[in-house]
C-alpha cells in the first residue's frame, strides 16, 4: 500500500477526542453533532443512544452522504434497522462504532475524498 500525506486544512477534520468531547479543526465540542468534510459541525439533538429516532436520521439523509459513521458513545452499539430504513433505501450505508473509532474512520474516509457524515453522540445535546 502506498502511503502519502495530503492536506486537509480546507476540510472539517477531527483533530482530537477523549471520553467527553471531540475537537474539530482544534475547536472543542462537548455535545452531539453532525460533521461532513465541507460543512461546519452542526448540533444534533441526541442526548444519548436510547433517544435516537428515525427523525434524527432524516436530518442526515437530507445531506445525501455516501456513508454515515455513527459514534454511539464510549462503546459500540447497533441501531435498530427501522431507524435507518430511509438511509438504506437510498443506498446510504450506516456503520456503528464507538466514538473514538468513529472519529478515526471519519478522518480516513474524508481523506480519501468520500462524502461521509460523522454523527457523534456526545454528552448533552444543544
Amino acid at each position: 500500500m502506498k502511503l502519502h500525506s495530503s492536506t486537509t486544512q480546507q476540510y472539517q477534520t477531527v483533530t482530537g477526542y477523549d471520553d467527553t468531547g471531540v475537537e474539530i479543526n482544534a475547536q472543542r465540542f462537548d455535545y452531539s453533532l453532525l460533521l461532513m468534510p465541507e460543512t461546519p459541525p452542526r448540533a444534533w439533538d441526541v442526548p444519548n443512544f436510547e433517544a435516537l429516532t428515525a427523525g434524527h436520521f432524516a436530518m442526515i439523509e437530507a445531506d445525501q452522504p455516501d456513508v454515515v459513521i455513527l459514534g454511539t458513545g464510549d462503546r459500540q452499539r447497533f441501531v435498530h434497522p427501522k431507524l435507518i430504513a430511509a438511509l438504506l433505501e437510498r443506498r446510504i450505508g450506516c456503520e456503528c462504532m464507538d466514538n473514538k473509532a468513529a472519529c478515526r474512520t471519519y478522518n480516513i474516509l474524508m481523506g480519501e475524498g468520500r462524502k461521509v457524515t460523522l454523527a457523534l453522540i456526545l454528552g448533552q445535546a444543544r
